[in-house]
């Protein structure tokens, strides 16, 4: 099957909507070499959250009228979504300083793209992709990297075939995924067996194309991102509890979004602030929505002295000032409705476990372990090479917190996992010898410029090659 690169040459200007390209070449794949100890100081502005960039470029492109987008993530994993969207024919000024300005084609109004859809490692893009394109008039195929290639995307395609749609995937489940054609969509009542803002988000944009309600009841409370923004978009969601509808045939009109700045960015300074000696960080217009406020939580348990002040609305989404001092931390057992609420925070919060007094445990994240990565077992073996006692578990982790006493340098595989680098990184604050850190790449799916900017608040980081 061919596929799509997102190089440069790749993203030349299409004829149809004559726009520059955009997206970057990817990254070499390179290391982090992480002197030992540091303090992180300052004020620290993370990159826009990727969800809502995510979702403002597809509710921008179905929209009727002009959408101006603020704050918008140029990370590799948006620019994989602001592409494919180009391939089916939306016409995209930007991204410039965080901005962009999407031409609506309208509910119906996109067109077939020339070749798969490469989105790259973007695990959210291809979900939501997945239930959009369901209800179109043209065959697309979805593809992805090595690593979103071995993600399970039964998870949305079961649903969705109970909807009508046609979509093939692997024998094992997994992309490239070929959505074809139907007649129709209808709407169904589908309660998720696993909290899911993914799949909840995938069915919703289905239900779009589909005749009747479709509705989805979550088993736990997540990410609402969606929800808010068909919202601002003029949609009418209705929610009963843990029960979200959308009423098929709904048009959207184009609508101002403000992307707040990423709390699963931010966390990795909630962290390094908090477990080293003299930290002092100030996180501005962080997004809090309360479906995302996790690892606020988390940390605050564990006796993290994190402030939340100034908050405001930035757009549909609630933003504050976040700040935070050094703190010695404790362990906890992790209450389980925070789980689904810091799902992607887990790889930091592991490394805020490890310097903690005492045992820290996890039940009920299942869902990590198909992330980017397996993150229970990748990020058990990486803990343990710096010193730290773990017992894995079918559902998640036995951190031995080591308190007071320094974690160990050595080297750690993030196995391509954005997340997990970035947490072994800020370990290095209480390491007491360098900390390598191998397969840093994809760190610019979420966060480009994580290196420059913790090296700027006081963490001895380097880039290097692999």
């Amino acid at each position: 099957m061919s596929r799509i690169d997102l190089s440069a040459s790749a993203l030349s200007p299409d004829p149809a909507t004559d726009q520059p390209p955009q997206a970057v070449p990817p990254a070499p794949v390179r290391g982090y070499a992480v002197a030992p100890g540091g303090t992180l100081v300052g004020e620290i502005r993370v990159p826009g959250d990727k969800s809502v960039s995510h979702r403002a470029i597809m509710l921008g492109a179905l929209a009727d009228g002009e959408t101006q987008v603020t704050g918008f993530l140029e990370g590799a994993d948006s620019l994989a979504t602001l592409a494919a969207f180009r391939r089916m024919g939306v016409a995209i000024e930007g991204p410039a300083r965080g901005e962009l300005r999407i031409r609506g084609v309208g509910r119906d109004g996109l067109t077939a793209p020339a070749a798969p859809l490469d989105v790259g490692n973007a695990g959210t893009a291809m979900r939501l992709l997945c239930g959009l394109l369901a209800g179109q008039r043209f065959a697309t195929t979805l593809v992805g990297d090595a690593s979103l290639s071995r993600r399970p995307m039964r998870r949305v395609t079961e649903p969705l075939a109970r909807m009508g749609a046609d979509i093939e995937t692997t024998a094992a489940g997994t992309a490239p995924l070929l959505i074809r054609p139907v007649p129709r969509l209808h709407g169904i009542d589908y309660a998720m067996p696993v909290a899911s803002a993914q799949v909840k988000s995938c069915l919703l944009l289905a239900g779009l194309y589909a005749d009747g309600e479709t509705c989805v009841t979550e088993p736990a409370v997540t990410r609402d991102h969606t929800e808010r923004m068909l919202a601002t978009f003029g949609c009418a969601v209705r929610r009963d509890g843990a029960r979200v509808c959308i009423e098929g045939g709904s048009r959207l009109t184009a609508a101002p979004v403000e992307v707040p700045a990423d709390i699963s960015s931010a966390a990795f300074f909630l962290v390094g602030a908090s477990i080293a000696a003299g930290g002092a960080v100030t996180l501005p217009a962080v997004g809090v929505n309360p479906t995302r406020v996790g690892v606020l939580n988390i940390l605050k348990a564990m006796g993290a002295d994190i402030a939340v002040e100034n908050p405001r609305q930035c757009g549909a989404e609630p933003v504050a000032d976040l700040r935070v001092r050094s703190a010695r931390l404790r362990g906890i057992e992790i209450p389980a409705e925070q789980v689904p609420l810091a799902i992607d925070e887990f790889p930091a919060l592991f490394v805020a476990a490890a310097c903690a007094e005492g045992e820290t445990l996890l039940t009920g994240a299942e869902e990590l372990r198909v992330k980017e990565s397996d993150r229970i077992a990748v990020m058990a073996a990486g803990l343990g090479r710096l010193g730290v006692e773990t017992e894995v578990l079918p559902d998640g982790i036995r951190i031995q917190g080591r308190g007071g006493a320094p974690l160990a340098g050595g080297s750690v595989d993030s196995h391509g996992d954005h997340r997990i680098a970035m947490a072994f990184a800020m370990a290095a604050l209480r390491a007491e010898a360098p900390v390598l850190v191998q397969d840093c790449a994809n760190v610019d799916t979420s966060f480009p410029g994580f290196a420059t900017l913790a090296a700027a608040a006081g963490l001895g980081i380097e880039e290097t090659p692999a």
